[in-house]
């Protein structure tokens, strides 16, 4: 996609975002954005089904509850990127950077995370079933409440994550670093 067809359209999406009746929601689908500068870009409930976001820099951008489902958004950079309620169901991040994202109840079922950097992101009430999280760094995330049954976190690092109240039903944990890790918090304990 072309410079200025990507610009349109982010234009015409702020306008939809204003309520402007000249607006347009964003639609991408399947999109070719292969390393395309989005940072602080606001696609607040856009439509990137598939698109290819290979190396994209979406740093600091607005995504919350944008659909990227089975998009590729493999070694992209969302650090700090808000995608809360996002769609990231069977999308591929491998070794994408989300290290201080907003993941707060995000659907990444089935995704790609694999070697993915998490570093403190929250990642509460997010739905991880059965999603790939081989070798990700998880440290310092919040996972409180996620949803991580049937996950592969072989070799993940989740040292000083809090994973208080998370389903960790059939969750491979073979070679996970689980130092400091908070598995319940004093809110928890008064319950019980």
């Amino acid at each position: 996609m072309i410079k200025q067809e990507l610009d349109k359209i982010l234009e015409l999406h702020a306008l939809f975002l204003s309520e402007n009746d000249a607006g347009k929601k964003a639609d991408l689908f399947s999109a070719d954005l292969y390393g395309a500068d989005l940072s602080g870009a606001d696609l607040r409930g856009a439509n990137l089904y598939g698109a290819c976001l290979y190396s994209a820099d979406l740093r600091g951008a607005d995504l919350s509850c944008a659909n990227l489902r089975g998009a590729n958004l493999h070694k992209a950079d969302l650090r700090d990127a808000e995608l809360h309620g996002t769609c990231l169901r069977d999308a591929c991040l491998h070794d994408a950077n989300l290290s201080d994202a907003d993941l707060r109840s995000a659907n990444l079922r089935k995704a790609d995370l694999r070697g993915a950097n998490l570093r403190s992101a929250n990642l509460s009430d997010a739905d991880l079933r059965s999603a790939n999280l081989r070798k990700a760094d998880l440290r310092g995330a919040n996972l409180r409440d996620a949803d991580l049954s049937d996950a592969d976190l072989t070799g993940a690092d989740l040292s000083g994550a809090c994973l208080s109240c998370a389903n960790l039903s059939d969750v491979d944990l073979d070679g996970v670093n689980l130092s400091g890790t908070i598995l319940a918090d004093k809110t928890d304990e008064q319950k019980s």
